[in-house]
């Protein structure tokens, strides 16, 4: 394939459209590339095949005007402006998104799935991490990393990748578990001039809108609009009980709430953190000081996860508001298995939530 690439120094032209973000509904996000002549999206197969996830779908045409099926039949050499296909090279397309931001664009680096982002750890943790401080920043770059489990993804597909990240200071973390909230962080991040890692889940990307609850199915205002960063959300009330988690797991730790709301008399309160680094130790603490309980979950292996972070901040800051000790319940400490039957043993499953909320209701 003949390919013509220019980054450095670049100024876009044209069209100026953003990816939609399809997190349980099609988005158009076309207002941030309208807004901002010299952000670029770059990533593995994000232009010719729409992007793994077909997040990408159609953005080649909008951008840079490019008919891939009058490729195919005339071969024709072509230049990729906007959205960028790059080799499979994690470290190589990161460090040169890294070199253009530096040189006064802005950019979105698309992994392929989560677990990919390992190829360009150097890159993220010693590089854009550190750029600010080093007298290099501000560093305007997100990295867009397919996250979590989805059916039969096994252990190359599967990773939940805040743990390797969330211990280096320097990347914000953003972990969006609706539309609403995907668009919005979105937004947020890329307007952001600090690097941002954009967490988003598989497993819920083609759940219909209309089989969610209302607490997850928000609607999506015409206007524009940003998430903040750092602000977590109230999905559900509660005095009895409170649920605190992020990403995909937050559809499941709601079926759960629901589950045990229906067959006893209690409420649960429900807290999607949305943000990891920073996060919002403010609506953490107003809640388990409401509720006296507090169940953390989340979906990656128990050892060394995130959940671990809450609740440290919780024992330090709100242990004498603690009616019972605090429950984390994560994945298994073990690789993300293929066979379903061993896929629901080691998921953090809407089955388990319900019973560590029946226990800690019974303390």
């Amino acid at each position: 394939m003949r390919t013509v690439r220019t980054i450095t120094g670049w100024k876009a032209t044209g069209p100026k459209v953003f990816a939609r973000y399809c997190l349980n509904k099609e988005i158009p996000d076309e207002e941030e590339l309208t807004r901002d002549a010299d952000l670029f999206l770059i990533g593995e197969d994000i232009g010719i095949s729409d992007g793994a996830f077909k997040i990408t779908e159609g953005l080649s045409r909008k951008f840079d005007g490019l008919d891939w099926q009058k490729y195919w039949k005339d071969g024709e050499p072509f230049v990729q402006r906007r959205v960028i296909d790059a080799p499979l090279g994690e470290s190589g397309f990161t460090g040169l998104a890294i070199g253009a931001v530096i040189c006064g664009l802005r950019a979105v680096v698309e992994f392929q799935y989560a677990d990919f982002s390992a190829d360009a750890f150097k890159m993220l943790v010693n590089y854009a991490a550190t750029e600010t401080v080093r007298g290099m920043g501000p560093l305007s770059i997100v990295f867009r990393l397919p996250s979590g489990w989805a059916p039969s993804t096994s252990i190359y597909h599967s990773v939940n990748p805040e743990s390797w990240y969330a211990s280096t200071p320097g990347l914000k973390i953003v972990s969006p578990s609706t539309a609403f909230d995907a668009k919005g962080l979105l937004k947020a991040a890329i307007r952001d001039n600090n690097p941002v890692l954009f967490l988003e889940y598989k497993g819920i990307y083609r759940v219909r809108p209309d089989s969610l609850p209302d607490e997850l199915n928000l609607p999506i205002p015409d206007d524009d609009y940003v998430v903040p960063i750092g602000k977590a959300r109230v999905v559900k009330e509660g005095k009895d009980l409170s649920v605190i988690t992020y990403g995909s797991q937050v559809h499941r730790a709601l079926d759960a709430i629901l589950q045990v709301e229906k067959s006893h008399r209690v409420s649960i309160e429900l807290i999607d953190l949305r943000s990891l680094v920073p996060f919002d130790t403010e609506c953490i603490h107003t809640t388990v000081r409401k509720t006296g309980k507090v169940l953390v979950t989340c979906e990656a292996p128990r050892t060394g996860c995130f959940g671990n972070t809450i609740v440290t901040e919780i024992i330090q800051n709100s242990f004498d508001f603690l009616d019972a000790p605090v429950c984390l319940l994560a994945a298994a400490d073990t690789p993300v298995p293929f066979a379903p039957s061993l896929e629901a043993a080691h998921l953090p499953t809407t089955e388990k939530i319900v019973a560590a909320l029946l226990d800690l209701l019974g303390y």
